[in-house]
């Protein structure tokens, strides 16, 4: 044998060790490890003179039993001896024969074989043959693996190639040389590095030698870079499996590869169609989710932020943000603009987003105007939205200014940009912006409208309501209102106190139901009649009765609110309001429309005589009051509930409480105790709890109260009514029966003259006198039974004079002639006010003159 020497057979293995390939190095395996294949001789006298190993196992028979064996009755049936013997004999005369001859092996098993005979010479000339089988089935299973191998390799219009274990091409179809812009012949032998460009190549040939070494196969494995035949870049998919031979030995790599250039761009379209669309999907559902502006401008800001662009500003024009009618700028587009929000995720935010004149106006809250000339005005101007061509920041790469226009009025602009390094804004980009903005145009506009409403109702409901704490005749009076949190509208919660003859007064709280402006006026109109029956001197459950029909009177033609439409003190009482209007609400399913159509109010009306430091109480469906007496808790008073104002048919009763010195009354409405975060009871334990403990200022009680509970407020308005009894001194009343004789009138005035010198009033005497004696001489005259005087000192002095007659004193005009008539109007020039109320067994007339000056200090 001759020397190993390197030679074109010189390669590597998988590992990419060298590998020399000799007569005595040849790689393992060969085209015996895919086809049967036997050989053997025969000799010269027609036996078999050798016999191979592939042979023993192809037939079944080892070389002992087979060397010396007739090849024709050893190997063939016993019906096909003649014929064999005949074809044995021309083969050993010389010629060569090819055919198919059955046989059976050594399992038993039947098969056809492909025999090659050919004639062969040995020493001496004595002639022989020798002899190849190859197993037909076998053979014919891979001709048909290969045809099918073919038609895949060279019909598929998807790049098949094939690498060797050096990683060299060896074979590539058409659509491959077609993507790559060469022919399949020139592509041959050509390394990864000769193909695509240098960084991707060593990509691919890190895949293709992980899948030689592991076997393990690479999918979609995505590459970018310009084919050196070709225009432009390109896109490339590859999926690469490892090609394995006979005893899991590997032969190379198979790789199927895509060009996916187009494919990749739609797919992008499709990614940036599916995120706009979220985008405005987002913007749906987060944009408008309250009627406040400066949110609104917020929201949207949350939604593009940084899903469509890197920093963005809200601009508002001033005149909307101060509650103007007309709130679109000047026709140049050049007014006064507030920044009403600011996002971004850029490092110096605020450069990227200033505005004209200085950095500081680009913080929240700071006003400017555009120059004229501007992008931005011109967007402002014409309503359309305009992309500048240069920014001044150099970390701005696009952007892109959207007026907000809302009812073919523009309120303000948003400037969208994006920072360098992402894609400038195209036309689909201004498309998607318009319709973002768009939308928050509108929400803007409704949250102005909105404002504009909600202000005018706060107007109207603080003009209704007592202004400071009133006085009150034996009451310290403190009061609160506090309007529900800002996002909510306002509500028809009311109070007031109401001065009454006789050193009374009434103490009113109410809540009509609903929201919004319809709740404001109909709590105006609801105060404006407690007050004019108070002024009749109606006991408390006649004046709960006559609102009870004035409430039914305002809901005759009107829109009504719905029950159920938040916390409310009536739900309650819905069942029984149902039942009232002739409907039963169904079983847990909303009120009918006829029955919750209903304007309604709850109501606690309270009269407090200072003189006796009594105090009648009826209530129509409103939380009961609290009473604090010095030395204990404080608790609710026990008063019936009675039904709300607006259902009709209720008789409202009255309870009468005794209130000492010192004693706290409070009166209240439900957003104060109620909330959906506890339960009524609790909100009702937590107010007693916060009005005991030590004895505090009546304002400091206010307060203390409303900063233990404020914790569960704003949800809805509170109106707070806190009075505090200070008893008169025991000297402040005078108190006198006289008979119904002529001589009383008399009499009446000598104890008023006296009651008033005892206390230093002498300036009042001679006006008391005249017209205490007017009032007993029309009690004598008019009246029946005993006359009662009563002189009553406080902020002023009252004179009161009751008898058993029930006619009401009517002042009339007297005429030149008439001998009388003329008292009342006496009693009217000289008193600052006068009038009379009825009692239960009579009336009561009385006056009131004001108490002097005092006497300037002497020096």
């Amino acid at each position: 044998m001759h020397a190993e020497r390197p030679g074109a057979g010189d390669g590597a293995d998988p590992s990419g060790r060298p590998v020399r390939s000799g007569w005595n190095q040849g790689a393992p395996g060969s085209i015996y490890d895919y086809v049967r294949v036997a050989a053997f001789a025969i000799g010269a006298d027609g036996r078999i003179s050798q016999w191979s190993d592939r042979a023993a196992e192809f037939f079944g028979v080892g070389a002992p039993d087979a060397v010396g064996a007739d090849p024709v009755t050893a190997f063939i049936p016993r019906a096909l001896w003649r014929e064999g013997r005949s074809r044995l004999e021309r083969i050993l005369g010389g010629e060569e024969w090819v055919g198919t001859v059955p046989y059976r092996d050594s399992a038993g098993s039947e098969g056809v074989a492909e025999v090659y005979l050919m004639p062969g010479h040995s020493e001496g000339d004595a002639g022989g043959a020798v002899c190849l089988a190859v197993d037909l089935r076998r053979l014919q299973r891979i001709e048909t693996d290969l045809a099918a191998s073919e038609a895949v390799f060279g019909q598929t219009p998807t790049g098949f190639f094939l690498f060797d274990r050096h990683l060299r091409l060896q074979r590539v179809n058409d659509a491959f040389a077609t993507g790559i812009g060469l022919s399949a012949a020139d592509l041959v032998g050509l390394h990864p590095h000769e193909i695509f460009p240098r960084a991707e190549a060593e990509r691919l040939l890190g895949a293709l030698r992980q899948v030689l070494e592991s076997g393990d196969p690479v999918f979609d494995m995505r590459f970018t870079g310009p084919a050196p035949m070709r225009d432009g870049a390109r896109k490339w998919s590859v999926s690469l499996y490892r090609l394995v031979g006979a005893g899991d030995r590997p032969m190379g790599v198979a790789g199927q590869i895509s060009d996916v250039t187009r494919r990749q761009r739609d797919e992008r379209e499709a990614a940036s169609v599916r995120r706009n669309l979220a985008l405005l999907n987002e913007a749906g559902a987060h944009i408008g989710s309250t009627l406040d502006l400066e949110t609104t401008a917020k929201e949207l800001l949350d939604v593009i932020v940084p899903g469509f662009c890197d920093t963005a500003s809200v601009d508002l024009y001033s005149a909307l943000l101060a509650g103007d009618d007309t709130p679109a700028g000047p026709a140049d587009g050049a007014g006064e603009l507030r920044r009403v929000a600011v996002s971004s995720v850029v490092t110096g935010a605020a450069a990227v987003t200033g505005a004209p004149s200085s950095a500081d106006a680009a913080r929240v809250g700071a006003t400017f105007c555009y120059p004229p000339r501007s992008p931005h005005a011109k967007a402002l101007r014409t309503g359309r939205s305009v992309t500048p061509d240069r920014h001044p920041d150099p970390l701005v790469r696009s952007t892109l200014v959207v007026p907000l226009v809302a009812r073919n009025v523009v309120l303000g602009l948003v400037q969208l940009s994006r920072a360098k390094g992402s894609e400038p804004f195209d036309q689909r980009d201004v498309a998607i912006a318009q319709e973002l903005v768009g939308r928050a145009a509108v929400c803007i506009d409704n949250a102005r409208l909105y404002r504009r409403e909600h202000e005018r109702a706060l107007i109207l409901q603080r003009s209704l309501l007592p202004p400071g704490n009133p006085a009150a005749s034996g009451l310290e009076i403190a009061c609160r209102y506090l309007p529900g949190s800002s996002g909510t509208e306002v509500g028809g919660d009311w109070f007031d106190v109401i001065p009454l003859p006789g050193n009374r007064t009434a103490l009113v709280v109410g809540d009509v139901m609903g929201r919004g402006l319809r709740a404001a006026v109909a709590m105006g109109q609801l105060r404006t009649a407690v007050r004019t029956l108070a002024m009749l001197d109606l006991d408390p459950a006649e004046v709960l009765t006559a609102l009870d029909e004035i409430a039914r009177g305002l809901g005759d033609g009107t829109a009504r609110p719905a029950l159920g439409s938040g916390p409310s003190p009536f739900a309650q009482h819905q069942p029984l309001l149902a039942q009232s209007r002739g409907a039963a609400p169904p079983p847990g399913g909303p009120e009918p429309a006829d029955a919750s159509e209903v304007y309604l109010a709850t109501c606690v009306y309270a009269v407090y005589d200072a003189v006796k430091r009594r105090c009648t109480i009826a209530n129509a469906g409103h939380l009961p009051p609290v009473l604090l007496t010095p030395g204990d808790d404080a608790l609710m008073l026990d008063v019936p509930p009675g039904l709300p104002l607006g259902v009709g048919g209720e008789i409202f009763e009255e309870v009468e409480v005794e209130l000492p010195d010192g004693a706290l009354l409070g009166l209240y409405t439900d957003g104060l105790v109620e909330s959906r975060k506890h339960q009524l009871e609790e909100g009702l334990e937590a107010f007693r709890r916060a009005l005991s403990g030590p004895r505090r200022g009546l304002e400091d009680v206010c307060d203390h109260v409303l900063s233990e509970l404020d914790p569960h407020h704003g949800e809805d308005d509170i109106a707070l009514v806190m009075a505090r009894v200070h008893a008169l001194p025991e000297d402040a009343v005078g108190d006198w029966r006289l008979p119904p004789e002529p001589t009383s009138v008399a009499r009446a005035r000598e104890l008023a003259i006296g009651w008033l010198l005892a206390r230093g009033l002498d300036d009042l005497v001679d006006t008391t006198e005249l017209l205490v004696s007017e009032l007993a001489t029309n009690a004598l005259r008019h009246g029946r039974g005993d006359i009662r005087l009563r002189l009553l000192r406080d902020t002023t002095v009252v004179c009161e004079v009751w008898d058993n007659g029930y006619a009401q004193p009517r002042q009339r005009r007297a005429h030149v002639t008439d001998e009388g008539g003329r008292g009342l109007q006496l009693v009217s020039l000289l008193a600052e006010r006068w009038g009379s109320r009825r009692t239960p067994k009579g009336k009561i007339v009385w006056f009131e003159l004001g108490l002097p000056a005092p006497a300037p200090a002497r020096v």
